[in-house]
């Protein structure tokens, strides 16, 4: 019988990776260990997340997208506030990454190769901007349906019906997932595209990334204010313009915060153009190393999860 999948099944899933394997970290209990007590929880979590994803979706063709930086100098440039929070060691950039998560990242990776799934980063630039370029890039080619995998509300300005892209929200858990298109985006947000809500999300700011948004305009009011005017930059140009309609009280807002929108967008919006040479990312049937792989299973305990993938990327081949 053959496998059932969504219709339109995705010819592209773009994988959020560490949004993924911090979830993972978080939501799966880290008595999870390997035969030399090593932690692998979010190994184990990351791996069982993209064997479900692979059997419930049957994606073609599969990348997990990494941050090569996950705090790049041109946002940082821009907005010096950017994620200044997490920092861990101002000297170095570092990200304040829990210490039983660091030592599971480079087994993912691993994992990944011994798989052989695509994996893809681009130097100076985030995981976004990797889904983003690569999403440019299919959309270009009018080469089908593309799932964007995240936990992170960001990538949601890429929701775009007739470029056939939707995001796969996992920010309530996997088997809780949102499909994030544009209905849905008016519905929960009152927007109606996905560079509206970037606009919006500029707008409102987020302090968990170290964007303080527009003081006294909240998320409900950036919306109203976006479908009245359209854009962020009618916005501003009515903010500008004394014989507008908006209220005293808003222009002044907009006008005081004009130095961080003339920053912000080059901030929120995630690049189309980030330097990533061609991929191979046709989703294999069969691990190109099947012996190599079962080694690493098994060395580090995770011979479950890594069976539930296999089993999912030949499913997801027929």
């Amino acid at each position: 019988m053959p496998p059932t999948f969504p219709d339109p099944r995705p010819e592209l899933m773009l994988l959020d990776a560490a949004s993924l394997y911090f979830r993972s970290f978080h939501g799966v209990p880290d008595t999870f260990t390997a035969p030399d007590g090593t932690v692998v929880n979010a190994v184990r979590g990351f791996l069982d997340s993209v064997a479900y994803l692979v059997t419930m979706r049957g994606p073609r063709r599969l990348v997990a997208c990494w941050d090569e930086d996950w705090r790049p100098a041109f946002r940082v440039e821009a907005i010096p506030s950017y994620k200044a929070h997490r920092v861990a060691n101002p000297r170095t950039n570092e990200e304040e990454v829990p210490d039983l998560l660091t030592p599971q990242v480079p087994l993912i990776i691993e994992a990944l190769s011994l798989l052989g799934i695509c994996r893809a980063g681009a130097a100076g630039y985030e995981a976004d901007d990797v889904i983003g370029t690569l999403t440019a890039r299919q959309v270009a080619g009018g080469q089908g349906l593309v799932d964007v995998v995240t936990g992170d509300r960001d990538l949601f300005q890429l929701a775009d019906d007739a470029a056939r892209v939707r995001v796969l929200y996992v920010g309530r858990g996997l088997r809780r997932l949102e499909i994030v298109d544009q209905e849905w985006l008016s519905g929960k947000y009152g927007v109606g595209t996905g560079p509206m809500y970037a606009e919006m999300a500029t707008l409102r700011g987020d302090p968990s990334d170290g964007l303080p948004g527009v003081a006294g305009i909240g998320e409900k009011t950036a919306a109203g204010m976006l479908n009245r005017f359209g854009t962020l930059t009618a916005l501003r140009a009515a903010a500008a313009d004394p014989a507008s309609d908006l209220s005293p009280g808003q222009r002044k807002k907009i006008v005081e915060a004009s130095d961080y929108l003339d920053a912000a967008p080059a901030v929120v919006t995630v690049a189309p153009d980030a330097p990533i040479p061609g991929l191979d990312d046709t989703l294999p049937d069969t691990p190109p190393d099947h012996d190599a792989l079962m080694a690493f299973a098994e060395q580090w305990g995770v011979s479950s999860s890594v069976s539930r993938v296999v089993q999912a990327m030949t499913k997801a081949a027929r």
